[in-house]
């Protein structure tokens, strides 16, 4: 039985899950637009345990959505991933964090492209099919009216997240689907994070760093 502890830090969303065997059996979150994060995320963890009646001693793994997104949020996350790893003596997993927004749609048709807030227009962005999987790797750039014209013009596209509400203000395609209020959660990361558990797909956690796929910048 595997039992993961999951972190997600990387947006507004301070959010912890505990997962058995794929499945979520405790959710705590919190979509504080402050960045509570580094008030919230410990108190976080202890109540998920609490609900799901596991003691911190029985988890065999950490998981945190490793990015890209917010570099204060990303550095919370990952700080309270690897100290209970060195301090429980268990794997480090990490989810890349578009990825696991992606997730969040089940439809029939289409591509999806979660996006996040990267300031200004800018946003961290990658393309997937409807079987979740990258078709387009993760990159940052600034939005305008064309931008990602090459798979609108073909059909349905989904687009989600934080960052994709400045697409809908200028993007005029009838293909875009804008799906508002989502947000990454490690609810989301369970099954991915239950294959990579059973390969053995593990990080350094010595050495593991954030994917912040750009320089600093505070948030």
């Amino acid at each position: 039985m595997a039992v993961i502890l999951c972190l997600e830090t990387t947006t507004t969303n301070c959010s912890v899950a505990i997962s058995v065997n794929g499945e979520v059996v405790a959710l705590i979150e919190d979509n504080n637009k402050q960045y509570s994060h580094a008030e919230k995320l410990h108190v976080f963890i202890e109540e998920a345990l609490l609900k799901s009646g596991i003691n911190k001693s029985e988890l065999e793994a950490v998981a945190i959505s490793k990015g890209p997104g917010s570099y204060t949020g990303l550095r919370i996350g990952v700080s309270a991933a690897k100290g209970l790893c060195f301090a429980l003596d268990i794997p480090l997993i990490s989810i890349a964090t578009l990825e696991s927004l992606a997730y969040q749609i089940s439809e029939k048709e289409g591509l999806i492209i979660p996006m996040l807030d990267a300031r200004r227009m800018e946003v961290y962005s990658a393309v997937f099919n409807l079987d979740k999987e990258q078709i387009r790797a993760t990159e940052a750039e600034i939005l305008n009216e064309t931008s990602f014209a090459e798979y609108l013009e073909k059909g349905k596209v989904f687009f989600l997240g934080d960052g994709a509400e400045k697409f809908k203000g200028i993007c005029f395609y009838k293909n875009a689907v804008f799906l508002d209020d989502k947000f990454p959660s490690a609810s989301q990361m369970a099954s991915l994070v239950e294959i990579k558990y059973k390969k053995n797909d593990i990080e350094d956690v010595a050495y593991f760093e954030p994917y912040y796929l750009k320089d600093f910048v505070t948030g």
